[in-house]
């Protein structure tokens, strides 16, 4: 019998912008050698870590986070560094004020920590306390909640948050987990996909589908603000002809069975 590999908590944000016609997201490709999703194209996301869980003890460090439990703000928390590790996109404001970090400030605090963080050279608690930074985790809005399915090697159990893109904040990959980064529509994502242009995972796929029914970044936050989130665990099936994936057709994805390719 094969042991269930518990999941590792773990956060993912869709980093949005109102481009000339469509909603455009912040995606990154993901470095060849790295073990899981290895050349997909991707959200900024990534493991919760005991830091994270440093900084939500300290109320002082972060707005927004009110009426949440303990995982709650790690998983939020985690969703402002990774993005900042990963992208150099930072979600936050200058204590005391109600106006989010400009975008000279932010790549300020980026070029002198980012590497460092990235390496394990320093903690996100201190690059906060150091440069008076308070994360705004009321930027962010619960978007989906997905489980990798039992019997697979690698498990998270991965919150997806939406977030609007602080102004003039452009972000850029890290060279190291990610090697490529860009801002694209829905539409052109998924016609990537399509043409193997780039190499989709399945969530991504779904929540692009979902996201590209919004008609502007406004909209697509104050239709997720408050709505009831279905957490989604797939369950593959085998077939004649392929495999198929099994999620809650109430989840919100347009459906609850399908077919994601021949069996190998």
């Amino acid at each position: 019998m094969t042991e269930i590999v518990a999941p590792r908590l773990a956060s993912t944000v869709l980093l949005l912008r109102d481009g000339s016609s469509e909603i455009e997201v912040f995606m990154m490709v993901r470095h060849h050698q790295i073990e899981f999703n290895s050349g997909a194209l991707v959200f900024p996301g990534g493991s919760v870590d005991k830091n994270d869980k440093e900084i939500a003890a300290d109320p002082a460090l972060y707005s927004g986070g009110e009426g949440l439990d303990g995982d709650a703000l790690g998983f939020r928390i985690a969703a402002i560094r990774e993005t900042f590790e990963e992208s150099g996109i930072l979600l936050a404001r200058p204590a005391g004020s109600k106006e989010l970090v400009d975008a000279k400030r932010a790549n300020e605090i980026a070029t002198a920590h980012r590497a460092a963080l990235n390496e394990g050279k320093i903690t996100f608690l201190k690059v906060l306390t150091d440069n008076g930074m308070v994360l705004a985790l009321d930027e962010l809005v619960p978007y989906a909640h997905w489980i990798t399915p039992e019997g697979m090697p690698k498990r998270f159990d991965t919150w997806f948050f939406l977030a609007a893109a602080p102004p003039e904040q452009l972000g850029a990959h890290d060279g190291k987990e990610s090697t490529d980064s860009i801002w694209v529509s829905t539409r052109e994502a998924l016609e990537g996909g399509e043409s193997g242009r780039f190499k989709l995972p399945f969530p991504t796929t779904r929540n692009l589908i979902r996201l590209g029914k919004q008609p502007n970044v406004g909209a697509a936050l104050a239709d997720s603000r408050g709505k009831s989130i279905v957490t989604v665990m797939p369950v593959m099936t085998k077939t004649a002809t392929g495999r198929q994936l099994r999620i809650p057709k109430e989840a919100g994805y347009d459906g609850e069975v399908f077919d994601v390719g021949a069996l190998g």
